[in-house]
């Protein structure tokens, strides 16, 4: 089995090309282009939400403070009224994308150290290289592929989105898995 020293380069390398891969997707394609719709009144919603203080922070609508003022009849008088959602606020100002982008890679070297670890555990050195990176590939895809889903269940993120970030997770973990196969230490 390597230790994980012996896994740093795949680790760095796996996450480079995740990082690229992703800003292929992002920048260069058009498949995530839609996933976010104008507010219908926005000018208006924004300066309601400004008049009342609403800052960072999530929430959630209509609100309820407890199960049992679901099933009032003014809370499912709101719930049949709607709408109904999530509402994610973000700090004022403008997006700096450096420190965006330097959480996003930092997440990719987690996932990838991640990843390293449980390969180091289940494969040997020198293990043949379709099983590296059936395993390296898929264990990957566990960290990137399915975190929307969780959101479309319980924070009715639309399944077509969803399903667009799974598919950029599939490529993440096939990068993952490629860089592994390619530097998957010798016996």
């Amino acid at each position: 089995m390597p230790d994980l020293l012996q896994l740093l380069v795949p680790i760095a390398v796996a996450a480079i090309l995740v990082f690229v891969v992703s800003a292929f997707v992002h920048m260069l394609t058009p498949l995530h282009k839609a996933d976010y719709g104008k507010l219908p009144g926005e000018d208006e919603v924004l300066e309601t939400m400004r008049r009342h203080g609403a800052g960072r922070g999530h929430y959630v609508f209509p609100h309820c403070q407890s199960m049992a003022d679901l099933d009032s009849p003014e809370m499912k008088a709101k719930l049949e009224r709607g709408p109904i959602g999530v509402l994610i606020l973000g700090k004022n100002g403008p997006m700096k994308m450096g420190p965006t982008l330097l959480r996003w890679f930092v997440y990719t070297l987690v996932i990838s150290f991640l990843v390293a670890y449980i390969a180091s555990i289940a494969l040997p050195k020198g293990v043949e290289s379709k099983t590296v990176f059936r395993f390296t590939a898929t264990t990957a895809m566990l960290g990137y592929a399915f975190e929307a889903f969780p959101d479309v269940i319980w924070r009715h993120l639309p399944l077509g989105i969803a399903i667009k970030y799974w598919i950029d997770g599939v490529l993440y973990g096939l990068a993952t898995g490629v860089a592994f196969t390619w530097l998957w230490p010798s016996p």
